[in-house]
């Protein structure tokens, strides 16, 4: 387990990018990212991970800009809303998801 954090758009990607060297799987919170980036939502389909996608609040219950993300495109599940718990979850649900295969 990694736990990786920028605010870097090309960062990310890059992150992502090199997880399909050495990683089983990516829990992913892109923040606002999510509802703008068609190049981490790209890199994501380009690693053929398992993905399962976070955000601390409720992006239902928000702005409606906020309801679309890319992120959940390339996603096995969201979760969100739970605030820091969504993390655990997201763990949790990665290595049952891991543990199938």
């Amino acid at each position: 387990v990694d736990f990786r954090q920028s605010n870097e758009e090309g960062e990310l990607v890059t992150w992502i990018q090199s997880a399909a060297k050495g990683y089983s799987g990516i829990v992913l919170n892109a923040a606002a990212y999510s509802h703008t980036s068609i190049a981490i939502l790209d890199a994501l389909r380009a690693v053929d991970l398992p993905v399962i996608e976070v955000h601390l609040s409720n992006i239902h219950r928000r702005e409606s800009f906020r309801r679309h993300s890319y992120v959940s495109q390339a996603a096995l599940g969201v979760i969100c809303g739970l605030g820091a718990q969504s993390y655990l979850l997201a763990l949790d649900a990665l290595a049952r998801i891991l543990d199938e295969e």
